[in-house]
């Protein structure tokens, strides 16, 4: 195998399935990126044991400026040849195998002689059946993404809520992410949808997916198997293992009635909620305070140790009961942070029931709950 490519072109491809290496691996050549060359253009793979990704870059790609002299594969230990490639001086380099799977890496004066391994014996990727498949915007899966991802559980005592639990019925796509102790639901209607499925996809594997897709992609098509998922684009392959077991009936968890609603203006109750957390996030258990009364809404924060902070809201609505309830704000952060610049209702039913928030106007269907801190 021999061939002369763009530099920084091979980087950005060598930084997407680097996602998927590990160097924690029981495998050692998964510790490497396969290279595979073909008259087509240049393969790379990343693999662990959750997920893979397959990266293609045509030969009449014009920023690779790819050079084919002689094709075939070779697996290179991923971390040290990124670091060399990296560092090489001139914007074009020359990658060529030798006897024995000794690859010679040219570039200007530069002359790196590194051992490959036998691609041979690189595991396979698993062969996708072509029938379960879904065809999203890459916009709509990562918004999809960052709007329920951040919910999933960091603990592995219960490894099915370490995943999103994605459900396709009646035309609807529905996302749901869990780790008990808070909820993110988004519903998106799917026009193009085959078959009905559900599957629980690992949060970290969506998070390495949702940095793997580039803007300029308009389309993933998901295929699913009995135990992987496949996001495909034009220019990458990426598969996740899915999760194992019955995710929870998270329906019966919101509730539909309410004692009292406020409205807010995400920014402003987001920069509230920053502020009392300072003082917050320095005590020992990170809680803040929203007293709500018929014409006021004040947020309190505080630490024993450092001081305490008090916020009257700037609100747009209040209606229904007075209430106090406490609440971690990491969880509201993160929650509001997902809405965006938007106006939402927080709607409550006691200082002891988990409350919801959902988008104020439109039909959009995407609704957070939290449950709140008992305090005495």
């Amino acid at each position: 195998m021999k061939f002369t490519i763009n530099r920084a072109r091979f980087i950005q491809e060598l930084q997407t399935v680097q996602r998927a290496i590990s160097s924690k691996t029981t495998i050692p050549i998964l510790t490497g990126v396969k290279i595979e060359l073909n008259h087509e253009g240049l393969n790379l793979t990343g693999s662990n044991a959750d997920i893979s990704i397959e990266t293609f870059l045509a030969a009449d790609d014009e920023k690779a400026e790819l050079q084919i002299a002689e094709t075939g594969t070779i697996v290179l230990q991923a971390r040290f040849f990124s670091e060399i490639i990296r560092r090489l001086p001139e914007a074009t380099f020359t990658l060529e195998v030798q006897e024995n799977h000794q690859v010679l890496i040219t570039s200007g004066a530069a002359h790196f002689t590194v051992n490959g391994l036998d691609a041979d014996n690189y595991p396979h990727l698993p062969v996708v059946e072509e029938q379960n498949q879904l065809k999203l915007p890459v916009h709509m899966l990562t918004k999809l993404i960052s709007e329920t991802v951040f919910s999933v559980s960091q603990h592995e005592s219960r490894p099915i809520l370490t995943g999103v639990h994605f459900t396709m019925a009646n035309g609807q796509l529905l996302a749901v992410a869990t780790d008990s102790h808070r909820l993110s639901q988004r519903i998106v209607p799917v026009e193009n949808a085959n078959n009905d499925f559900d599957i629980v996809i690992p949060g970290k594997s969506l998070v390495e997916l949702s940095r793997s897709l580039s803007d300029e992609e308009a389309e993933v098509e998901i295929s699913i198997m009995e135990n992987q998922v496949l996001f495909k684009t034009p220019s990458m392959y990426f598969y996740s293992r899915l999760l194992e077991g019955n995710y929870p009936d998270t329906n019966r968890l919101i509730p539909t009635s309410f004692n009292t609603e406020l409205t807010f203006s995400v920014p402003t109750l987001l920069a509230a909620i920053e502020r009392a957390s300072l003082l917050s996030h320095e005590g020992r258990n990170n809680i803040v305070r929203l007293a709500i009364a018929d014409n006021s809404v004040i947020l309190y924060g505080n630490s024993p140790e450092i001081g305490k902070v008090e916020e009257e809201l700037v609100y747009e609505k209040v209606e229904g009961e007075p209430l106090e309830i406490s609440f971690n704000p990491d969880y509201m952060k993160d929650a509001l942070r997902a809405f965006g610049d938007m106006s939402i209702k927080i709607q409550f039913i006691s200082a002891i029931r988990p409350f919801t928030l959902e988008p104020s106007e439109g039909d959009v269907s995407f609704i957070q709950l939290i449950t709140p801190v008992r305090t005495n």
